[in-house]
């Protein structure tokens, strides 16, 4: 399974829930995984009902069998700071180019650079090894920005390693867009069983091929149980509305009559989202790619629903 796996989909998704619950099922039986967020909103803290991250790594969460989750807020600034320690020494000329304000313009308005430092801190940690030759993480996680623009924040280094012809720049460029067009790297996209998500995925999966960066899989996510299909409502509202008043009464529901055109009309949206579903399975199912599905949770994605949403995830296979 490839090292560095990217988690986009469209804003409303859960995109940051999914690669929150995929880092942890990675993380099973003694693994250890870096969930790496990118767009400095911490929600990954928010998940995990904890403080918000640092630019440092920080474990958050033990998974089943022994392993650990850690995250790291990437900030942009600190990460060009690494940058011209690693490749300048620059050290204390570094942070005084910060206090004069020269890191805040690089970072913000130098074309692509803001990308290519965090992509490039996500790529370091996958390649970071231990005194003793492992890996320090065996997964990492990346929360990666919305669908419309995930090919071009990861495509980005090609941008910058064409500006920068010579140079550590464009060495570290062409490093970074190696890895991220590697076998290494998996682009999962997150969507739900609706018609604006799938175009969404289909469109952003046709990106992604275009730019030859490697797709991993749709992850359909807030899956509901089908309780009903059309051919049970319109049996129930032919000649069962006594039988189902019945129902009700037996179970000692009082005014069931006056309940049973409420519950035939909820029966019949509740059909028409599961044809409404099955179409857009069948749309997904034309894109080519494998699919993960996660179940709604009705409480909410809280840590105890980010466990469940993992166990799923290693029961379809992930981490396998």
């Amino acid at each position: 399974m490839s090292r560095l796996q990217v988690v986009s989909g469209k804003g409303g998704t859960g995109k940051t829930t999914v690669a929150a619950a995929l880092a942890l099922a990675l993380a099973t039986e003694g693994k250890r995984t870096l969930l790496v967020e990118v767009e400095g909103r911490q929600g990954i803290a928010q998940l995990f009902e904890t403080e918000a991250l640092p630019y440092e790594e920080r474990k958050i969460a033990v998974a089943p069998g022994g392993g650990e989750v850690f995250a790291l807020a990437i900030d942009a600034e600190r990460a060009l700071l690494d940058y011209l320690q690693m490749f300048y020494k620059l050290g204390t000329a570094g942070r005084a180019l910060k206090k004069l304000g020269a890191i805040d313009f690089a970072t913000t308005i130098a074309p692509g650079v803001r990308d290519v430092l965090l992509t490039g801190k996500a790529c370091e940690a996958v390649r970071r090894r231990e005194k003793q030759g492992g890996f320090t993480y065996d997964y990492v996680v990346m929360d990666a920005p919305p669908t419309g623009r995930i090919t071009r924040f990861l495509n980005v280094n090609d941008e910058v390693a064409g500006l920068a012809r010579i140079g550590p720049i464009h060495n570290q460029a062409q490093a970074v867009m190696r890895f991220l067009k590697s076998p290494d790297t998996a682009v999962h996209l997150v969507t739900l069983l609706e018609e604006m998500p799938v175009q969404e995925t289909a469109d952003g999966i046709a990106e992604l091929r275009a730019a030859e960066l490697p797709v991993g899989r749709a992850i359909v996510n807030m899956v509901r149980p089908h309780v009903l299909d059309g051919a049970a409502v319109r049996a129930a509202s032919g000649d069962h509305r006594e039988a189902i008043a019945g129902t009700l009464a037996a179970v000692g529901i009082r005014g069931g009559t006056k309940l049973v055109e409420p519950l035939l009309e909820q029966a019949s949206e509740h059909a028409q989202r599961v044809e409404l579903e099955r179409a857009q399975r069948e749309a997904l199912d034309g894109i080519g790619v494998p699919t993960y599905e996660l179940p709604f949770l009705g409480d909410g994605a809280d840590i105890a629903g980010l466990y469940r949403l993992a166990k799923e995830l290693r029961r379809q296979g992930v981490g396998a």
